[in-house]
């Protein structure tokens, strides 16, 4: 095993759970919830409750639940947006299991959008071509549906949540998983366990312009690459092709959902212009690589640095009840969405790839599991279709907890030690705002929504020497942890890419001539 922590460490104290989940998303509080109550469970977060994908998350959960639906249907539709590279046994499981899990969230007061009629209203967006997608608080299903979940398991006796905990390290010995280092305000401790699941979600902050929380350094894939678990497809990077532009925009930047699309919204030019005619059977509708790829065809062809969605045919009273969070944010900035088109362009948003999982959320790492966009089930394939990736939350989350379950826990079966073998690092303070910086420019420049081999060659060598300089050294610091396990996880990311020298999906490889 390779660490981030030093030898030198003091451990403040040693804890022990049965279960512990790292990251306080749908993710993590689904698979909580499904964790047998004879069993103590811990779920933590490096922030709190409300900073995360999760709550972030605004269009919906696609499930096949109307009349004139079926699973068949929409595991094509996801194996055509994922442009062929879906794992289809997990994409079977995601479709058929799904609709059951939105039923589970329905029991659960999640309260989902009803239309006229007192029923679940149902949208569609881009890649479906069936209306399946739900959605709660018109355009905050992720923020209702955390809020729901987090209620359910503040009252489960065998469930234990912290806020603001770092995952450093996890642990591991030949029989597989012992337990996690953990840093909480300062101080380390040891939690024992034989089951960690990873649910900490994307690794936006490795880009300069993403719609992720500043907490998304990618920590639960780069200590699950230390512990030795498997990675598979990180290389897919999906970019939403309607991040809110605007000059002043800074830090994490907001999204204008693809159910805005779905109503009606209009990708046009600066002429008003429609461009995504001729460019998909489903124009804007497309799959998102596609419609990002076309974004920055047209930006190019015109050399603008936005194009804009106009939705302008709603009625104000409409787009108030069913984008609520949108059209409050887009006021922000000037702009309302009923009479003025929406400036947008495109924009990091979501991993397809990370931790590779079987069909029961297990890596290859006894003991670890991973689920949530950390994880690679196979789902996604090469680029993810819309909505399909709550309802991985829910199916994959759900069965990380039954193997859990059914895999007869122990606890007199823990390694005595936990802390062995660990080397002592000088200890460094070296920039890490400058590293992070280059890191994050180099990241966007050359391994976006267009990549060429020359470009990602040389960001890799970039980060090849940011991480070995991390990796020699240690630092108490937060700043350290999260800058190291960014230069970790853009290095995998890098080199997966010129693994394949070839385009799919949201892999889009220029030719170095054009």
């Amino acid at each position: 095993m390779n660490y981030a922590i030093s030898g030198e460490i003091v451990i403040e104290d040693t804890l022990e759970y049965d279960v512990v989940i790292v990251g306080a998303g749908i993710a993590g509080l689904y698979t909580a919830l499904h964790i047998d109550e004879r069993y103590s469970c811990l779920i933590f977060a490096k922030d709190s409750i409300d900073i995360s994908n999760s709550w972030l998350a605004q269009g919906g959960i696609a499930a096949a639940i109307t009349l004139d639906d079926n699973p068949t249907f929409h595991l094509e539709d996801t194996i055509v947006a994922g442009a062929g590279l879906c794992n289809v046994e997990a994409v079977t499981v995601l479709v058929n299991e799904g609709p059951s899990d939105i039923n589970k969230l329905f029991s659960m007061s999640v309260p989902f959008d009803l239309n006229e009629f007192g029923e679940l209203h149902i949208t569609i967006e881009g890649g479906h071509h069936k209306h399946r997608v739900v959605h709660a608080g018109g355009d905050a299903t992720g923020r209702e549906t955390v809020k729901a979940l987090s209620h359910i398991v503040s009252m489960r006796e065998n469930i234990t949540f912290s806020g603001h905990i770092c995952l450093y390290d996890i642990l591991a010995g030949v029989d597989g998983v012992t337990g996690v280092a953990v840093r909480d305000d300062n101080k380390y401790y040891m939690i024992k366990t034989n089951n960690v699941v990873i649910a900490t979600g994307g690794i936006g902050q490795v880009y300069k312009s993403t719609t992720n929380p500043s907490v998304a350094t990618g920590d639960g894939i780069a200590a699950a690459m230390r512990c030795g678990a498997e990675l598979a497809n990180i290389e897919f990077i999906q970019f939403h092709p309607t991040g809110l532009w605007s000059p002043l925009q800074k830090g994490r930047e907001f999204l204008i959902s693809e159910a805005v699309r779905g109503e009606g919204g209009l990708l046009v030019n600066h002429s008003g212009e429609r461009f995504m005619l001729g460019e998909h059977e489903l124009a804007e509708l497309a799959p998102r690589d596609i419609v990002a790829r076309a974004v920055l065809k047209e930006l190019k062809r015109n050399g603008e640095d936005h194009v804009f969605i106009d939705i302008t045919s709603k009625s104000e009273e409409f787009l108030k009840h069913r984008f609520p969070t949108i059209y409050e944010e887009c006021l922000k900035f000037g702009i309302n969405i009923a009479y003025d088109k929406i400036p947008v362009s495109p924009v990091q948003h979501y991993l397809m790839g990370g931790i590779k999982t079987d069909l029961n959320a297990c890596t290859n790492v006894k003991g670890l599991y991973a689920c949530g966009e950390a994880a690679s089930t196979g789902v996604h394939g090469a680029n993810r279709l819309a909505s399909n990736s709550i309802l991985e939350c829910l199916v994959f989350g759900r069965r990380a907890a039954i193997h859990i379950n059914s895999s007869q826990l122990n606890t007199e079966q823990r390694a005595r030690t936990l802390f062995e073998n660990v080397p002592i690092k000088p200890r460094a303070q070296l920039d890490y705002a400058a590293m992070r910086a280059t890191i994050q420019q180099q990241m966007s420049d050359n391994c976006g929504v267009v990549r060429r081999i020359s470009g990602l060659k040389s960001t890799l060598y970039i980060v090849n020497e940011i991480y070995s300089q991390l990796d020699s050294c240690y630092d108490d610091s937060v700043e350290y942890l999260e800058t190291l396990n960014i230069a970790t996880v853009a290095k995998a990311i890098l080199e997966a890419a010129l693994q394949r020298p070839d385009s799919i999906g949201s892999h889009y490889m220029e030719d170095e001539k054009q």
